[in-house]
């Protein structure tokens, strides 16, 4: 993702300088994170790159994983799993063969429990209130 910045005569920025809300996720946990990544003053990327998982016979990718976020200072790679069940088994077996082909590629998973931990401990989350 990349914005045009009017003060670089057209240029694009870097992903790492966008701030959340110029960003469109995919789902607004993502853009609730991102949000608390700026506020902390850390800097991401939102899918910068896509893992194959999967080739055909030919040798061309016919599977992938993107993560969610890369945390530029860190080197982290960062996949928020918020959605339903059924969802998260299948992307959980996306983060266990990415770590298979790339086991030098560090990789952290955000369950909702831990992502509902986190809104709670910084305040935006109150007890009638449900997690992004």
């Amino acid at each position: 993702m990349s914005a045009t910045d009017p003060a670089r005569n057209g240029r694009t920025s870097h992903p790492a300088c966008v701030p959340a809300g110029q960003v469109r996720f995919a789902h607004p946990s993502e853009r609730v994170f991102a949000a608390m990544l700026d506020l902390s003053g850390e800097r991401w990327q939102y899918e910068p790159v896509e893992f194959p998982l999967e080739w055909d016979a030919e040798g061309s990718p016919v599977s992938g994983f993107r993560p969610d976020f890369y945390l530029t200072d860190r080197g982290v790679f960062i996949e928020l799993t918020t959605a339903d069940q059924r969802l998260v088994t299948r992307k959980n077996r996306k983060v266990r063969r990415m770590r298979e082909l790339y086991p030098e590629v560090p990789i952290s998973v955000v369950y909702q429990r831990d992502f509902t931990s986190l809104l709670a401990s910084h305040g935006w989350l109150t007890a009638t209130a449900g997690a992004a």
